[in-house]
């Protein structure tokens, strides 16, 4: 079986043959590699990539259910270690400052030693996270509480852009960004359960005892299931197929190891106008998410006292919704390619879902508060996998790891100044004027979206090798491709000076 496209450069040289590596590389004219014209190779698509991707989401799950369970019950973990609701927000924070200064090194690892090595240290650090929870329920022990949800966040290092690097090494043309959103699914999942759970297992009380047995309930179940999870990746989580899935995947397995340079990458994807106009705008629109999560048990108890079950329960709702969310935009990006489009139109309805959540979440009626929070996460968490794909077809046939990291780590920055910032606005003028605070950055990333030129590389590149192996060139024609039958007695393709742009034909523009 065999696929038309993915993307990315796994552990650039891995498992190259004596073929590969006399295939010539020459840079294009913005510094990115492109490849003469040779014959398609192999591909296949395994039923494992399926155990892979769902084994990813659930150690992404666990771990992303650790990120809220503190602050979305921040008043009683604020009694229980006697500091302040702020001090226990930057036990959530801390997964958004853990990231920024690993990323790059994170990312290097990843392109250096692969999936496996990658997944294997996150599910450790998680794992070993949990258990040092357990050990820290007590009221004087708070630094080894804030140790565990460093060692957990530190872990989300080598989960968050993890989702495309997975579907494009495993995942055929028609599956990559269905695959994502499953990686991503798994994240959203954890989030929610981490909103529900931790209210019905910690309800609020003045018996610390009662509270200690309770919390410590809690750290013991997420540790049991970090161990197992832990166990499951050693035992079956695999590095990548035997066979590509694509030929794009195949093009960028081909590449040697000295024609790859991770800091001559990153500088490319710097110099790269479109998607450093995506991560400006995902970062908007992803710290938004962050704030109003971190935020959120705030935000409810100041208009519905004592209902932090209630709370758990709206979180719930636009994690939820976000899932159904990503899994429809993933399909319809598999299905219609329009990637740009989509991008914009989800972008668009998020600031619309949160001016209508600002507007009506005074308005004293709860059933209110959960339609239009859940219409506000159907938009503003459905839009996570469609910056993680698009940026993908903008960056190709650079490493997904890297893109993503990227995205990632510009969401952490504006999430850490989003929460903060809200916070003191709430602080000092009530929620209205934070969530407005909110709206006036996400208008401001429509806008820029609107101005992300659709540069679809990877789509390119795999209709680029479909149509050479069909016996055709491909020839630009006022933005569109001709294909064009071959002269009777075509020349030899003269490799060294003339390679064959595959990244760069534009084949899709919108």
């Amino acid at each position: 079986m065999s696929g038309k496209q993915s993307s990315g450069n796994p552990a650039p040289g891995e498992g190259q043959t004596a073929a590969d590596a006399g295939n010539h590389v020459k840079p294009d004219d913005d510094g990115s590699p492109t490849r003469a014209p040779e014959a398609p190779r192999p591909t296949r698509l395994y039923w494992r990539r399926w155990l892979i991707v769902l084994l990813f989401s659930a150690y992404s799950l666990c771990n992303s259910y650790q990120w809220i369970q503190y602050g979305i019950i921040n008043n009683i973990f604020a009694k229980f270690y006697g500091v302040d609701e702020s001090t226990i927000d930057w036990l959530s924070m801390i997964y958004m400052l853990t990231y920024i200064p690993f990323i790059f090194p994170v990312t290097w690892l990843l392109d250096r030693k692969g999936l496996r090595v990658i997944a294997l240290v996150a599910t450790a650090f998680n794992c070993a996270g949990t258990w040092i929870k357990v050990a820290s329920v007590r009221p004087n022990l708070f630094a080894v509480t804030l140790l565990g949800q460093f060692s957990s966040s530190f872990a989300q290092v080598f989960i968050l852009g993890m989702p495309s690097r997975i579907a494009s090494v495993w995942f055929g043309s028609r599956e990559v960004s269905s695959a994502c959103s499953i990686g991503v699914f798994g994240n959203q999942l954890g989030i929610a359960i981490g909103f529900l759970v931790p209210p019905i297992l910690v309800p609020d009380g003045d018996d610390m005892d009662e509270l200690a047995h309770r919390i410590r309930i809690m750290f013991y179940i997420t540790a049991g299931v970090a161990t197992v999870l832990f166990i499951l990746v050693i035992l079956f989580f695999q590095e990548r197929p035997e066979l590509p899935p694509t030929q794009a995947q195949a093009t960028a397995r081909s590449i040697p190891p000295e024609d790859y340079s991770y800091v001559a990458s990153i500088r490319r994807l710097l110099r790269n106008g479109p998607f450093i106009l995506l991560i400006v705008t995902y970062g908007l629109n992803v710290g938004c998410f962050y704030a109003v999560s971190t935020l959120l048990n705030r935000m409810i108890l100041e208009h519905y006292p004592g209902e932090e079950v209630n709370a758990g329960k709206i979180g719930l709702t636009i994690v939820v919704a976000g899932m159904v969310g990503s899994l429809i935009c993933g399909l319809w990006l598999d299905w219609t390619k329009t990637y740009k489009q989509t991008t914009l139109a989800v972008y668009f309805m998020s600031l619309v879902g949160m001016v209508v959540y600002a507007a009506t979440l005074n308005l004293g009626r709860l059933w209110v508060v959960f339609i239009t929070a859940g219409a506000l996460g159907f938009f503003m968490t459905g839009y996570l996998p469609l910056g993680f794909e698009f940026a993908v077809e903008l960056t190709y046939p650079e490493s997904e790891g890297t893109s993503s990291g990227l995205l990632n780590c510009s969401a952490q920055v504006f999430g850490i100044l989003f929460t903060i910032c809200q916070r003191k606005i709430m602080e000092a003028y009530g929620t209205l004027a934070g969530n407005i605070f909110l709206c006036v950055f996400l208008l401001i990333g429509t806008v820029l979206t609107g101005f992300i030129k659709s540069d679809l590389r990877r789509q390119n590149a795999n209709l680029s090798a479909k149509a050479l192996a069909a016996g055709q060139k491909p020839e630009q024609d006022y933005g569109a491709t001709a294909l064009i039958p071959p002269p009777a007695d075509p020349p030899a393709p003269t490799m060294i000076n003339k390679p064959f742009p595959l990244p760069q034909t534009n084949l899709l523009k919108s």
